[in-house]
Order: C-alpha cells, then structure tokens, then sequence
C-alpha cells in the first residue's frame, strides 16, 4: 500500500477516529456523546449514569410512579377484596389522584416563571374538575349508597375537565408565525377531529343520538355526546399539538401529553356501550384514569436526565434532535390523508354494514374533504412560495460566490475536489474546471503538505461546537508553476471540507521584508544588534564540547566624531556604509561567522571557532583575525567629494567559556574594547576578569556616590590664598571633597571619574557636577556667613562651570537670593569660571557674568594660560581675577620658556588691572619667582593645603603665612646650589645686589612646612 502524504492524505485527514455510536468514519453531531455511554430507543426519560445524583433522583421518582400505578392496576384486576372496598378506591382513589394532580400543576404554576406557566394552572383547573366529580360519584355510591342518577353534578364537573385541558394545550404549542400557519393548524385539528367524529359516529354516537330520539330525556341524549366530542375535541388537539410542542422541557410536556392522552383513552372506552353497561367502580377502567392523573402531577417536576442536561450544546443547525426532525415532519404532512382515510373508513363501515347513509356522516366527510383542499392548497401556495424564496436565496449566494475575490473550494472526503469558484482563474492563473476533479495533495508544496494534513485531522478531531473553523497557510501551485503563499480559512461540509482560500504572497513578502528591516542595520544592512544576539545565543546553544573558540569582536572606530564634525554627517554614513563593507568582507563566509553594527560607530563580529584547537592556538588565531580586522578598518577612507579621511579601531575580544550565556559573552567584550580605547586606542586587547572586577567597583563607587550627598558623605574644605607680598590672607578656595566607604578622600575631578567608570554619558557627569556644584555653592556661602559673624569677613571663591551659567541652571536671581538669605555684602564672593571649550557662546556668557557683577559678584578666570579658550574670554568676559594654571607654576623655575610666558601674562594682567593668583605653588622658590614676574597671590602647599573648618579659623588667627625673603636662599628638601642675581636660566634678580653681582646668597631660610603638616580631620 503506498503510504506517502500525497496518496493518502484523505485517510489521514479526513477519517479521524470513527464514532463510537453509529461507527461512521467521521464524528457524528446526532452522536456526540462521551463514549462509554448508550442513548435509549424509547428517549431519555429512563436514560441515564446511575453515578448522577440528580439521574438517581429521577429514576426513584420514575420508578415510585410506576409502582403505583402497577399496584392499583392489580387491585383493580383483583377486584379488591370486595365490593365496598373497590368502590370507595376506585371513587375517592380517583378523587384523590386527580385532586393532587391539580395541587401539583397549580404549585408549580405558582412557583415557577416562564411561558409555560399558564398551561400547568389550567392543567390544575382540569385535575380539580376531574377529583370534583369523582368525588361526587363516590358520594352518592358510597356515602349514600344510592345509584348514581342520570345526570347529575359529576357529569357537569366530568365535562369541564377537557376545556381547561384543550386551553392549556394550545398554550405548549408551538406558536405558528403567519396567518397561514393559525389557519393550517386549525385544518389539521378539525381533520383530526372530523376522521375521529366519523369514525365515533359509526361506531357508537349514532346509537346514542337514537336513543335520544326514542323518548330519552333531552339531557342525558345531550350528556352522552358531550363526553365523546369533547374527547374527539381533545385528542384532536393532542395528535395535532404533539407534532408541534415547542422546543421546552420537551419531557414535562411528553408527560403531561401521555396523561391526557390515557385520560382520554380511558373516556373513550367508557363510552363504548358494551363498557358502559358493565362498568363497575375499581374496575380495571379505573387504573388507566388514575395512572393518567398521576402522570399529569408528576409532569411539571420532570426533568431531564444528565445524559440529556449534560450533552455540550451543539452548533445552530446540528442539534441532537435532528435525527428525529424528519420523523416529526412526516407525520404532520401525512396527518390530512391519514384523517381522509379515517373518514373513508367510517362511510365504508356503514355500506359495508347495509346501513343508510347517515346524514351526520356525510356531512362531516364532506367537511374533511373540503378541510383538505383548503390545506393542500394552502400548502401548495406556501411550497410556490418557499421555491421561489429558494431559488433567489441560491441566485444571491451563487453571484456571492462567482463574484467573490477568493476562492472558494469544496473537497471531498477522498481529497478531490469536486467544486472551485471562478476567482481560481484570477487568483491561481488556472480555470476551476481544470482544478475541478485533481487531487488537492498535488497542488500544495511537498514541505508544507504534511503540516496541512496535521492541522486538517487535528480539525476534523475536535468537537465542531469548540472549533467551527481553522486557518492553514501553505505554498499553492499556480498555473505558471509558481508557488503562492495561500491564506485559507477551512470548515466542515458533509464529511469533506470547504475551504475558502486568498493569495496572500504580497502580504508574505512584506512581512519577510518588514522582518529583515527589523533585524537589520538600515544604513549598512548588517545585522542589528536583536539579531547578532541571536546568532550568539544559537552559537552558543550549538556548540559542542569540542567546538572551542567561539568569540566575540567588539569594534569601535576612534575618531568617528571628529569626521562628523568637519566633513559632514553624510560623509560620516559613507564612511560606515564601506567599514561595514571590509568588516563583512573581512569576516569568513559559510562558517557561521556574522557581522553585525550594533549602532553608532560600534560593530560586532561573532567567530565560530574549530575542535581541534588548544587555548594558546585559538587566542592566536582570533587575535590575528582582530588585527587583520583592525587593520582594515584603519585604512583611508574616500568620502563624498573625493575627500580622504581615517579612523582607528579599537577591538575587544572575549571567548566563550562553558556556561556562558551571549549576554555576558558580549558584555565581556564591550568591556575589553573600552580597555582597549583606554590604552591608547588603535589597538586589540583580549578580555580578563579583573575587567569585570574593576567594572563592579566603579560601578559600587558610583552608586555610593549618588546617596554621597543626601547621606552627608561630602565635605567642604577651604584652601587660602595669600599675598605674596607679605604673606597675607585674602580670600579662602572653596573645595570638596568626598570620602568613600573604603575611607578614601576623592578630589571633584577623581570622584565624577568614579561615577562615570570612563564610560559614562555627558549627560550622567553634567547632572552630576550641576548637582555638586549647587551643593557647593550653597554650603561656601553659609560657612562664609557663620565666618563673617565669628569676626573673619574674607571672601569665599567657588568654582563653577561657565557651561552652568549658560544653561540657565543658575540664574543671577538664584546667587541674590543666596547672599541675602545668609546677610553676605559685595565682594564676599568669587566665582572662577572653569570651562574652556569654545562651542561656549561668549556673548550669553558676557551678559550673565555682567549681571553677576552688578550683584557684587566678583569674576576670577581659571586655568588662564592653557588654552585658546582663556584668551578669548579675556578679551570679551568681565573678568577681576586672572588664575595662572598649574601647568605654568610647575615648571616656572626650571624652564627659561615658561618663566618668560607666564612673565608675560602676568604683564597682561597688571596692565589690566586685575589680580592674579597662581595655583598649585607647591615650592618656596616658586613663590619668590612668581613674585618677582609680579604675581599678587599664591595657592598652594607652599602655605598651606586645603583645611577643615577648624583649622582654617587657627589660621585666619594668625593672619597669613610668612614669606620666603629676597636675600636669603631658599631650601627646599636640602640643600640647593646657590642661585645669582641676574644668573642664568630661571634665576631670580636680587633686589638689593647691584646687577651682574656673583655673590652667593649666604643666609639660610627656615623652610616652609609641607603639606603633610596639614592633615584633612575625619569627618
């Protein structure tokens, strides 16, 4: 047998596993029931799991009933012992059944709220009639022992219990919805009702009426066809309403029909003469009255047993009634010909029986037969009508279908195809007579066919209620012989399928297409950054114990920024479109090496190493390709207008140990590629894990150093500023300091390094030093204050940046508001603009420090001296203070160069009229140097370093620090050769000693005290 999925996808598909009720190849919805169980043929009234408390329930209730009623059909049969004894069970028992048979409809009609309400009370009202007139039998039979007269008040109560009843059963009808329906079920009650009058006629009426004519009483002719039309009346009704009971609690309402229905059985053979004339109360004719009583109580309070509560719900349309639909239908259409037929058996009765023609019979046969017409005609009319609504209703479905853009296909449970719309021609490219009778197996792509099958039997297995449809999407052969990518939405017909299909391959493209933009790099369509981690991940998930050297190459080009500035941005694209080109290049095809730009100008490279490699021989063959890599990528670059530009390439590299996931992978090597731009760039440096270790401490520090504030952890220390000229204290320099948790004191520059680890943001370190700035600002003014009122009113100098004026982050309101609230006059403070970058626009700058100055403000210029910056706002700024950067101080006395360059500026600054005070005078000789070139004040070790509040005010005592003196040498750390007046390089003129003199300068100076003296107290 050939087994492929092309030859026997039908099998697999459409034959799941059989029913296990009626044992068809596909599930059965009339069947849809949990295996294990059995529906019974007589219905679902004794149906049902014993294991089902409410099920137990109904079936003791079922069974008591049926005892019952079996007990007094053998008393009845018996005849009860006697004579009295059976009439007073067979009176009174009656009256009794039939009474609680009304207390029970009208407790429950009471109770209960729904549309089958009213039925139950008139139901009650017709038990009542019927218990009233038992009772009243049993009264005169038994009580008075006298025979029952002719007529008497039980034959009015017996005929009041079928109105009640008719009424209640019009009310569990089904309701028709046109005038013709009313009227079709009115012919069908009167053909009913006029075959069975016929037919009664024949028999026994015709004999009653006779006996009224020969000199009856009026009455009793009258009470004598009453009982029987009244019958005839309401087993019309049942006949007629039982095909028609709504859709209810159909077992209530079989039961109520079935108590009426033996009620009236039991009526109608009361009344056969033969019957009549023998009867006797506790006859066995009793048992069927008292059983139909006891079954019109117990039917309000049946309910349906969990086989038939508990079945899911089905689909509109595929309900478990439906097998018993056609049946029900059948009867109702046969329902006039079977009343003809009744009618034509009781004229026949007559002629065969050489009886004259009876008026009454006539008539009535000639009613039925003109009902019937009347009905037929009816229902031809309506059959006219529902043919032409069928017809329009299959002409519009038809052009919905013709004219749809999809295609609409109906496959047979073998998997041909026995019906495809005609959009096939305009979606597929083939006409749907072609496609009409081929296997669809044979035009869905071989890769996707066994993923049809799958999903088509994983369909046709679910119960269709959960699951009406499903979605497949495959590859469908057009009549070019391409494939179409096919969205089809799939149901159930007739043991086949139908499937309802559109080309969607534009759709797949653009999903395919919106995929890649999403996984790649839109300038260089390399890989992003989501898809090299994914590649590393699956590397990763790939590799065997043997497959070592798998890495990872973080790449960064040194001096991107700077091609951005000068050339243009669209130069700087072009330049990373060709990186991207020699990195991919560059990189093995067909190894499962990648490329990839993680964003900017960083890239990644992932390499799958080898087996066969030891750890000193895959370091060496990785590295080597990172230098090839490095070497590529640094080589010139021709940009937009033939412009020649370079970059370097700083490369980290990490390997992937056991254990490793790509996040950390990749982390590692980001982590070697900032060490590797930390050592001077244009190089490669392989990851270690002191790298990580270093990386966790910085990363502590500056978390530490986020709280620093809030938790008081930094410090302000003040630094004074002396005159050279005679030692004096001028002012004090605002410092802070912050010391860590390992007790290690940090400078501004070394803790904002900490936080940032040399790889944090601008924007980190400018919210960081915008926030230590205001802390330091405010704390200078208030210790300046408590200074002032403790009797020392110098002047506090507090560094900030010029960019923190520009931004606005300060305003010149904000300083006002400072000196007013802690009392500080004009003059008491000095900001020193830091900043020297010339993006800085001077003409903001000018104003703001204009209005600074206007508040008493006074202006110093830092680090004068070391930059183009510093001359430019010397010549626009409003400055009073110039600071000699460090870088000048410090080799002053040993350099001709700079002893003449900061001679110069000094120069500058006397001529301006403004102070000048130089940083960082470590050294005694420095000092007489600088004030010999005209320096006013000094800051430095040489007097003093930064102190604590404490010390400083000792100092402030004293006045100033002494000065070292002209004629006297200067030793510093030992003894220094001598220096001349007028020397050489870097000698310092003697004031008082003719010049050109060579006299040794003979008296020692005591030397100043270190910086070691001054000890920062703990804080």
């Amino acid at each position: 047998m050939d087994q492929r999925p092309d030859a026997n996808w039908a099998t697999w598909a459409t034959n799941p596993r059989p029913c296990a009720t009626c044992r068809t190849p596909l599930r059965c919805a009339a069947c849809d029931i949990p295996e294990g169980r059995e529906v019974s043929a007589g219905g679902a009234v004794l149906s049902g799991p014993p294991v089902t408390s409410g099920g137990t329930a109904g079936l003791l209730r079922q069974l008591a009933i049926a005892l019952v009623c079996s007990g007094y059909a053998i008393g009845a049969a018996l005849g009860w012992g006697s004579g009295r004894t059976a009439a007073v069970i067979g009176d009174f028992g009656l009256s009794v059944a039939a009474l609680a048979a009304a207390v029970s409809c009208l407790w429950y009609g009471l109770t209960r709220a729904g549309r089958t309400r009213p039925a139950w009370i008139l139901f009650a009202a017709s038990s009542a009639m019927a218990g009233l007139g038992n009772g009243v039998w049993g009264w005169y039979e038994v009580v008075l022992g006298a025979a029952v007269p002719r007529v008497s008040l039980a034959d009015f109560c017996f005929l009041l219990f079928a109105p009640p009843a008719i009424v209640g059963l019009l009310v569990l009808a089904k309701r028709p919805v046109n005038r013709a329906g009313w009227l079709c079920l009115t012919l069908d009650a009167w053909l009913i009702a006029g075959s069975l009058l016929t037919l009664s006629w024949s028999l026994a009426l015709a004999h009653s009426a006779q006996l009224g004519r020969d000199g009856e009483s009026v009455a009793r002719a009258a009470l004598s066809l009453a009982y029987p039309l009244l019958d005839i009346v309401l087993v019309s009704m049942v006949l007629a309403l039982h095909l028609r009971r709504s859709s209810a609690n159909r077992l209530a309402i079989n039961t109520a029909i079935g108590g009426l229905a033996l009620t009236v059985l039991c009526d109608a053979l009361f009344t056969l003469p033969v019957l009549r004339e023998h009867y006797r109360s506790g006859q066995l004719l009793d048992a069927g009255w008292f059983a139909g009583s006891v079954l019109l109580g117990y039917a309000p309070w049946a309910v349906p047993t969990p086989r038939t509560a508990d079945r899911p719900p089905q689909p509109p349309g595929r309900s478990a009634a439906t097998p018993q639909r056609p049946i029900a239908s059948s009867l109702a259409a046969l329902a006039p010909y079977l009343a003809a037929a009744v009618c034509t058996l009781g004229v026949l009765y007559n002629v065969l029986h050489g009886r004259p023609a009876d008026g009454m019979v006539i008539f009535t046969a000639c009613a039925v037969v003109l009902a019937l017409v009347v009905r037929q005609a009816i229902m031809l009319l309506d059959n006219i009508t529902l043919t032409q609504e069928l017809a329009q209703k299959e002409n519009y479905f038809r052009s919905l279908v013709q004219s749809s853009s999809d295609v609409i296909m109906i496959a047979a449970p073998s998997g041909v195809l026995r019906y495809v719309s005609p959009a096939a021609s305009g979606v597929y490219g083939r006409e749907a007579e072609e496609l009409v009778g081929s296997e669809l197996s044979s035009l869905i792509h071989p890769e996707d066919l066994g993923a049809v099958v799958h999903e088509v039997r994983r369909f046709l297995a679910a119960p269709p209620g959960a699951e009406p449809t499903t979605r497949i999407e495959c590859r469908f052969r057009s009549g070019s012989g391409d494939w179409l990518n096919v969205e089809s939405t799939v149901n159930r017909h007739h043991g086949g399928l139908i499937f309802n299909s559109r080309d969607v391959t534009e759709r797949v493209r653009l999903q395919a297409q919106l995929q890649h933009n999403a996984e790649h790099d839109p300038l260089t369509d390399l890989p992003n950054r989501a898809l090299f981690t994914k590649r590393v991940r699956q590397a990763l998930a790939g590799r065997r114990r043997t497959d070592v050297g798998t890495a990872v190459l973080y790449i960064d080009l040194d001096g991107f920024k700077a091609v951005n500035d000068t050339v243009g941005h669209q130069a700087g694209d072009e330049l990373l479109v060709q990186a991207a080109r020699r990195l991919q290049e560059s990189v093995r095809s067909g190894s499962g090496d990648c490329a990839a730009r993680l964003g900017g100008d960083e890239f990644a490279a992932l390499i799958i190493g080898g087996g066969d490699e030891d750890q000193a021989g895959r370091e060496c063959r990785i590295l080597e390709i990172a230098d090839r890599l490095r070497v590529a990528l640094s080589q010139p670059y021709r940009v937009e207008g033939g412009t020649e530009v370079r970059v370097a390439a700083s490369i980290g590299v990490a390997f992937a140990e056991p254990g490793i996931g790509p996040g950390a992978l990749m982390r590692n090597a980001d982590l070697a590629m900032y060490r590797a731009k930390a050592g001077g760039k244009n190089r490669v440096e392989l990851y270690a894990p002191q790298m990580q270790a270093e990386v966790a401490r910085r990363a502590e520090l500056a978390t530490r150093l986020r709280t620093a504030l809030h938790d008081g952890e930094f410090v302000l220390l003040h630094q004074p500023v002396a005159e050279l000229s005679g030692g004096r204290i001028t002012h004090v320099a605002a410092q802070a300091r912050w010391r860590s948790a390992q007790g290690i004191l940090f400078t501004p520059a070394e803790f904002l390094r900490v936080a940032s680890g040399g790889r944090g943001t601008g924007a980190e370190e400018a919210a960081r030093a915008a926030e230590l700035t205001r802390w330091m600002l405010q704390e200078a003014v208030e210790q300046a204050a408590r200074r002032r009122q403790a009797g020392h009113p110098l002047p506090v100098s507090v560094r900030l940046p010029a960019g923190r004026l520009v931004d606005r982050t300060l305003p010149p309101r904000g300083v006002e508001t400072l000196l007013a609230r802690y009392g500080l006059p004009s003059g008491a403070l000095i900001l020193e603009l830091t900043d020297s970058d010339p993006r800085i626009p001077l003409d903001e700058l000018e104003h703001r420090l204009g209005a600074l100055r206007r508040l008493g403000v006074r202006i110093a210029l830092d680090g004068f001296g070391s930059g183009y910056a510093a001359l430019r706002a010397l010549r626009r700024l409003p400055v009073d203070i110039l600071k000699l950067d460090s870088g000048l101080v410090d080799g002053v006395v040993e350099s001709s160069r700079l002893h003449k360059i900061t001679s110069g500026l000094l120069r500058i600054a006397g001529d301006l009229g403004m102070q000048s005070v130089a940083e960082g005078v470590d050294l005694p000789e420095q000092a007489l140097a600088l004030r010999a070139m005209g320096c006013t004040h000094a800051q430095g070790a040489a007097f003093s370093g930064p102190l604590d509040e404490h010390r400083l005010r000792r100092a402030l005592v004293r006045g100033g620090y002494p000065v070292p003196r002209v004629e006297e040498p200067v030793l510093v750390g030992g003894a220094l050769p001598v220096r001349y007046a007028g020397g050489g390089h870097g000698g310092v003129p003697h004031l008082g000693t003719p010049h050109g003199s060579r006299r040794p300068e003979a008296h020692p100076h005591p030397p100043l005290r270190s910086n070691n003296e001054t000890s920062v107290p703990p804080t």
